[in-house]
């Protein structure tokens, strides 16, 4: 089967194209680099002749609000423009746990009108939302550090690995499209303060987290339903701590 990765060599891009070709498929890594450009639609109608699915995996170089949702939007419509040209029959987006609550954000607002465009597109489809990977801990703990403090709000979290959102990603391309949403989480439900903490502990940082119910997260005011999946979520098997504990091995070993 042909599929079409769009973003195909970034972080989950990459790990979903070798899986997909472990099981023996015929994969697009499409990207910028690879001559596929979504923005110009450069090298799209080439890249998707014959292919059954199309996964979009893509995320947008800029946060400002205006460039973000140009990103989304555009990159959408010449997808869904080339997919119905060339009869791709299951287009698969991923995109985030907690959108529709957390509008107050330029970003969210941009990936909602990406997940409407793909609702009203007429081509079957399956959005997957999944929560914060613990690959971004590190960019969370920046984002709230001053000085030697992280200031951050105890607001629960299901953050997930992203080999096993790849996962999720590839059981979804390979399966019937849902005309729907799934959600995909981590295991284990952390409050953000103490996934912090428990990251900087094991990568040695200094840096000391406090917890100020009034902290923002990129700007964003959280509660415990901000950022964690609804009912029946898939799950992803790995846990945080064991996926630091790699992390740190991996690290000494270099």
């Amino acid at each position: 089967m042909k599929i079409v990765v769009i973003g195909g060599t970034g972080l989950i891009g990459s790990k979903l194209v070798s899986k997909l070709r472990e099981l023996s498929h015929e994969v697009v890594a499409a990207s910028p680099s690879s001559g596929v450009n979504t923005i110009t639609g450069e090298g799209l109608a080439e890249a998707l002749e014959g292919a059954k699915a199309v996964v979009d995996v893509t995320n947008s170089p800029s946060w400002e609000d205006k460039a973000v949702l140009e990103f989304f939007t555009t990159s959408t419509r010449n997808q869904l423009a080339a997919e119905a040209a060339a009869g791709v029959g299951h287009h698969v987006a991923l995109s985030v746990v907690g959108t529709d609550r957390l509008l107050a954000s330029g970003y969210f607002r941009a990936k909602m009108a990406q997940e409407e465009l793909i609702k009203t597109s007429g081509i079957p489809y399956t959005i997957l939302r999944a929560t914060q990977f613990f690959e971004f801990v590190g960019g969370i703990a920046q984002s709230a550090t001053d000085g030697q403090t992280v200031r951050l709000p105890a607001a629960l979290i299901q953050p997930i690995v992203s080999d096993d959102v790849a996962a999720a990603l590839a059981d979804i391309a390979l399966g019937e499209p849902v005309n729907g949403m799934v959600e995909v989480a981590g295991p284990e439900p952390i409050r953000l303060d103490d996934l912090v903490r428990r990251y900087l502990s094991a990568s040695h940082d200094a840096r000391k987290v406090v917890t100020d119910a009034n902290a923002r997260y990129f700007g964003l005011e959280l509660n415990d339903q901000s950022l964690t999946p609804g009912d029946n979520p898939r799950i992803g098997p790995t846990r945080f701590d064991d996926w630091l504990a790699r992390s740190a091995s991996l690290e000494s070993k270099h």
